[in-house]
This record gives C-alpha cells, structure tokens and sequence, in this order.
C-alpha cells in the first residue's frame, strides 16, 4: 500500500481538474479564486452543476485512480440509471483520497462551517488516523480537495489546509457541491465501492489483499432538502448498492468478508436513513457504524477462484426512500 513510482493522486488528478476547468460552460460550474488565491469551482451551489459534473468530480476524489460511468440496470426496474466504479487501487482511490474523513470547521466568523473533506488532498495533509493504517503518502505540489457544502470554506480554514498539505494557497483547488444538488448526490452515489472498502477496514480484513474492486448503486433523485438529500445518497447504497472485491489469502476468510459486510447485518437496518437520522436527533455517531455498506456482496478469493455471495437489493425500502 505504499505510494510506488508516479503513482501521486495528486498529480494524477490535476489533469482531471485541468479539463473540468476548461469545460465549465459545458458542465454549469464556475471557476473562481478566494482570498487567498485559491482555486474555487462551484459546482451546485450558484451554479447548477450536474450528473456529468458529479462523473468528473467523482474520479477526482478518487485520485485519478478509478472509473465512474452511468449504465442502465435491470437490478433497480424503478430507478435504472446506475452509477457504476471501477479500481485497480482501491485502497489508495477510495480510502487514501476518495473518503470523506477531514473534518474541517471554523466557528470564529459570524457563520461557523463545518465539512468533511475528501479527495487527494487528504494524502498531502494525512490529518486521520486512518493514514496511520494506510501508510500511502502523497508528495505532490499540487493538492485538491472536495468538500460538501453550500459555500466555499472561508480564508482561516483555506490557510490551514495548505499548511497540512505543504502547498502555497494558490496551488491549491477547492471544489465544492451541496448534497441536495445533481453533483452532490452523484459523487456520492459513487462512493459505493469507497463504503465497502471502508467497511472492510473496520472489520478488520488486511487491505493489502484487497487488489482489485467494483461497485454499482441507483443515481438518486436529488433533494432541495438536506436530510432527505442526505438519506437518499446513503440508501442508494444501503439498499442497492452491489460491490466486487478481488481478494488474496484464504478462500475461508473471503467468505467470512462476504457474509459482514452487507447493510443488512447492521442492528440500524430496516428504514430509510432519513428517519434513521431524526430518531437519533442528529447524532451521527449515535448510528451503527456498521450499517454504512452496500447491499448486495461478492468476494472472489484470487487463489482458489471461489466467489462468495451475500446480501440482497431491498427495492421496497429503496422506493419508500426515493420516492
């Protein structure tokens, strides 16, 4: 899991913010600088940003390192448009860049912020003790971060990241999408193979076996309100959400992976997340860590070629949550 030769998220994804740059008409986000000379793309806040934004921002939180594609799937006749993640380094692409673990807040203006970061930034500043895990470090001059908010962060908050990331404020790109927008719910949709892997870590499977993965999940109808935003993108992958990991070692812990990591061993399964969220008034920490995973599992043990399988789509709490 350590960063071999070239392979820099950062480096990687400033190509991918090079062309989302030079397509901003197209794709309805718009290029501005902050205060300290950020970088600052809006991309669903003023701007109205879409599905095919949330594509390209999606492979930048992964680092360049995954694919992001919108299919049709019989899997979900009533919600057919799925977003569908690939990775050959799933490790680095999900859990060293894509996941959203920088907490990032200011409560000494006269509007406090508050976000999560996510992206390649994330392996400039290694901030988490998941990096303790990891052991991937980025050594790039340039740094990206996406966070999920409805404004950009202000100057003090900009000024901290760049010194954790080692990078003068004008190398660095913020890019920033509210949940209840087309980018937000998109790239997070696209997280689904990132939960997996997430989950796999906190259960406690070695992630260097895990050498290859994909993942797919219902795009999810956005909405103008946060928590049924928020409780959508959660339930595309809750209830629907299908992932394959490629894993080494023995075919019998392979299976042991298979059969924990679907939503449904959680205790918290059984609601759309929304309601989830209001019963427990807000507190995030209050729900099942274990209840973050997809639905539906497959894990191919490489030395035997033995597939596992377990979990199942639940349409009929994914409709109540969609519609």
């Amino acid at each position: 899991m350590t960063k071999g030769p070239g392979v820099s998220v950062n480096q990687r994804s400033a190509g991918l913010v090079t062309r989302l740059e030079a397509d901003a008409e197209e794709l309805r986000v718009s290029i501005s600088h902050g205060e300290l000379g950020e970088t600052v793309i809006d991309a669903g806040s003023k701007k109205l940003g879409g599905i095919a934004a949330g594509m390209r921002i999606a492979e930048i939180c992964m680092g360049g390192l995954g694919e992001v594609t919108l299919m049709p799937s019989s899997a979900t006749p009533r919600w057919p448009w799925t977003i569908v993640v690939r990775s050959s380094n799933p490790v680095i692409a999900c859990l060293a860049s894509q996941y959203a673990g920088w907490r990032l807040a200011d409560d000494s203006g006269p509007k406090p912020f508050f976000a999560l970061g996510s992206g390649p930034a994330r392996a400039l500043a290694r901030r988490e003790p998941l990096f303790e895990v990891l052991n991937y470090a980025d050594d790039a001059t340039r740094a990206t971060l996406v966070i999920e908010s409805g404004r950009p962060p202000p100057a003090k908050i900009v000024a901290t990241v760049a010194q954790h990331c080692r990078v003068k404020p004008q190398d660095l790109t913020i890019i920033f999408a509210p949940t209840q927008s087309l980018v937000g719910s998109t790239q997070i949709v696209a997280r689904v193979l990132e939960v997996a892997m997430h989950k796999t870590h906190e259960l406690g499977f070695p992630l260097d076996r895990v050498v290859d993965g994909m993942g797919a999940a219902p795009l999810c109808p956005p909405d103008p309100d946060f928590i049924k935003a928020m409780g959508r993108t959660n339930d595309a992958i809750i209830f629907a959400g299908r992932v394959q990991l490629y894993v080494t070692g023995p075919m019998s812990e392979a299976n042991e992976l298979a059969q924990k990591l679907p939503s449904r061993a959680s205790r918290d399964y059984g609601r759309p997340f929304s309601e989830i969220f209001k019963r427990v008034k807000g507190d995030f920490y209050a729900i099942d860590p274990m209840l973050f995973s997809p639905a539906q599992i497959i894990v191919t043990a490489l030395e035997t070629g033995e597939s596992f399988h377990s979990g199942a789509i639940d349409l009929g709490l994914l409709d109540a949550s969609f519609a």
